[in-house]
């Protein structure tokens, strides 16, 4: 994995690792070690039909309900492409943490982190690339769309969980909501960097806040920013952010959230 630039010498404009490394490398944002853990979604297709695997072409499989971390050839559906990819990614050295099936049928979710600073970034992008090398071998197409069939069905996200050293400490919790202060009154910044066609997936449905108005609680799915009961109970630790999209550029959304929350 590389950085690119032109001929020039300036980052060419799908290099956001360039920025993102001037904001991590700051002596501010250093010094508060900031964690990330993401969960990245995504959606098994079919080649050729751009429709979700194990779902009849042109129709529709039973309601969602029982996929979620489900079991079962009818409800876990290309496990054994999951499975591939998560050994991928020991073998690769990729801090992957953990892998679900997730609410709809066809999509799945693996997790990468805790990692510090810019590494995040780093890994996400190679587990990402090693997802799109073992669904070609194994003839399917991985969809990173944050809404890749329409209606009743869930989205793809991003979430991405983060804390500080300060946030990790005692009195943490003060701190984190001092942060979710910095990133209400940005919203609509985040929201413009945090992917492409989150508004299909943002409705206030479906376990998402919708895309205009911010909120946060404890415990809540449907809320912009997610603070675990255990952080609250403990008076430390780390929130979720639960708005990037699926498609999101992780070097963009970490250190953007680094940016708002410490140097904000």
């Amino acid at each position: 994995m590389c950085d690119a630039y032109t001929p020039a010498g300036n980052p060419i404009p799908t290099n956001k690792r360039h920025n993102a490394a001037k904001i991590f490398s700051n002596s501010k944002v250093a010094s508060e070690e900031p964690w990330y853990g993401i969960e990245q979604e995504y959606t098994l297709m079919q080649k050729g039909v751009n429709w979700p695997i194990g779902w009849p072409v042109g129709g529709f499989p039973g309601p969602q309900g029982p996929y979620y971390c489900g079991v079962g050839a009818d409800k876990a559906i290309g496990r054994d492409i999951v499975d591939a990819h998560y050994k991928a990614c020991l073998y690769a050295g990729i801090g992957i943490s953990g892998v679900n099936g997730e609410v709809m049928p066809g999509q799945w979710e693996f997790q990468v982190g805790p990692v510090e600073g810019i590494s995040a970034g780093d890994q996400v992008w190679v587990a990402r690339y090693l997802l799109e090398r073992i669904t070609e071998i194994s003839g399917v197409n991985v969809s990173f769309d944050p809404k890749p069939v329409p209606g009743d069905w869930n989205g793809a996200g991003a979430h991405c969980n983060y804390s500080t050293k300060t946030m990790r400490n005692t009195g943490g919790l003060a701190v984190i909501k001092k942060a979710i202060e910095k990133l209400q009154v940005k919203h609509k910044q985040h929201i413009a960097a945090y992917g492409e066609g989150n508004e299909r997936r943002l409705t206030g449905k479906h376990e998402t806040a919708d895309i205009n108005t911010f909120s946060w609680g404890v415990a809540n799915r449907g809320a912009s920013v997610r603070v675990g009961r255990d952080t609250e109970k403990e008076g430390k630790g780390y929130f979720e952010d639960r708005r990037p999209a699926s498609n999101m550029d992780p070097y963009v959304v970490t250190s953007m959230i680094a940016e708002t929350t410490i140097l904000g």
